[in-house]
Parts: C-alpha cells; structure tokens; sequence
C-alpha cells in the first residue's frame, strides 16, 4: 500500500510529456485558435464591402436594406420606409449570404 506512495517522480520529468504537452498546444490552435480567426478577417472583410443599396440581415434577424453609412454604423431601410440605425458589427455575414442566396 505504501509502494505508491513511495513511487515519487524524480525532478526534471519525463520528456514524453513535454512532447504530448506541445502537441496539445499545436492541435488546439490548428483547430480552435486558427479557424476563428480566420473567420473574423473574412466578417472583417464583408462589413468592409458593405455598400448603399446591399440587402443585408441583422445578428438579430432584421432584414432590410442598406440606406446610408456613415463611419461604422448604418441605416437599414426596412418595409414602408421604416429606418433603424445600426452599427456595422450587427451584420450577420452568414444570414445575409443565406438570404441573398434563396432570393436568386
């Protein structure tokens, strides 16, 4: 029963660790840290491209269109002239791809 107790780690671990460690470290960033930001450089690049007259859809699901810009907020025109202003980081870059595709 005290054998394990007695089985203490000598100092300077093993090396098998350290390699596992830094191949956790490698394939957490290929596959967490990398893909997100990859994706807010391609949200980045369509809120930049943004211009008067783009159908767009809201993070909060409002469809309209793109009135006027004015620095990083918008206008959104929506049904019977009804504007509401919102800032560019509200646009959902997916539901607006969505949107725009089921129209064609």
């Amino acid at each position: 029963m005290y054998s394990i107790l007695l089985q203490a780690q000598q100092p300077g671990g093993n090396p098998l660790q350290f390699i596992i460690f830094g191949a956790i470290i490698v394939v957490f960033y290929f596959f967490m840290i990398r893909p997100q930001q990859k994706k807010a450089k391609e949200q980045k690049k369509f809120t930049e491209e943004i211009k008067r007259g783009d159908a767009v859809v809201t993070i909060g699901g409002a469809h309209g269109i793109v009135a006027e810009l004015e620095g990083d907020t918008f206008i959104l025109e929506v049904e019977k002239g009804g504007r509401i202003r919102f800032n560019k980081s509200a646009i959902s870059m997916e539901a607006t791809k969505a949107a725009t595709a089921t129209k064609k």
